[in-house]
């Protein structure tokens, strides 16, 4: 166990965090939602009940599909565009291993299986990160969509006006407004992470270029 914990620290630090803030976030929404409902003099909602409703499902996906989007569009933009200076980014003057050809590596033992098949299932998973990310932003999406319509016909319900459709929550204004909200903040805080690691640096992390390296020196 101490080994396995030593070689996934990373990630099960990230998905212990991660637990945390969910139930965090559960929790505080579940109460905030019972004060709501006494404001309005409406009998609460028990805790699993709240973990159902369109004010949950709605404000955990918003935030999912917005990170999912981050991650598929940098992993795409980094195939054909390039930052000099920045760790993150192809060098824009030589070659870079992350355009070899796998096929060069059938014979390696240790390379992954698709690897040693070849064919449409090497091209699948030569993009498979990307078909993965964008499948999870596509499913965040559309559970999004799903939850903001169930909350606003929560809402309707309460003040006993007419339920509306997945379509109907399309064209609402305020869908649009909790996706681009977290759109944009995505986009700039990895501009500002690719923009920054060209200057400064951080000892021990391989995010950061070395300490002494040039500002200039792109990649790895």
């Amino acid at each position: 166990m101490r080994r396995f914990l030593r070689d996934n620290g990373l990630s099960v630090t990230l998905f212990a965090l991660f637990l945390i803030s969910l139930v965090g976030q559960a929790l505080t929404g579940w109460r905030a939602q019972v004060e709501e409902l006494r404001l309005h003099e409406l009998p609460a909602i028990g805790f699993t009940d709240y973990l159902a409703s369109g004010h949950f499902i709605s404000a955990v996906f918003e935030n999912w599909e917005s990170e999912f989007l981050q991650m598929a569009a940098y992993v795409l933009l980094t195939v054909f565009l390039f930052q000099k200076g920045s760790s993150e980014s192809k060098k824009p003057d030589e070659a870079n291993p992350e355009e070899e050809a796998p096929e060069r590596h059938s014979g390696n033992p240790d390379a992954p299986w698709p690897v040693h098949r070849g064919g449409l299932l090497l091209k699948l998973y030569s993009h498979s990160l990307s078909i993965a990310l964008v499948t999870l932003f596509l499913a965040s999406f559309w559970l999004h969509l799903a939850g903001s319509t169930r909350r606003m016909n929560e809402e309707a319900l309460q003040h006993r006006q007419p339920p509306q459709t997945m379509v109907d929550t399309l064209g609402d204004p305020e869908f649009w407004y909790e996706s681009f909200q977290n759109w944009q903040s995505e986009f700039l805080s990895i501009g500002v992470l690719l923009v920054l690691g060209i200057y400064l640096r951080e000892r021990g992390s391989p995010e950061s270029k070395p300490v002494a390296a040039p500002h200039a020196a792109t990649g790895h």
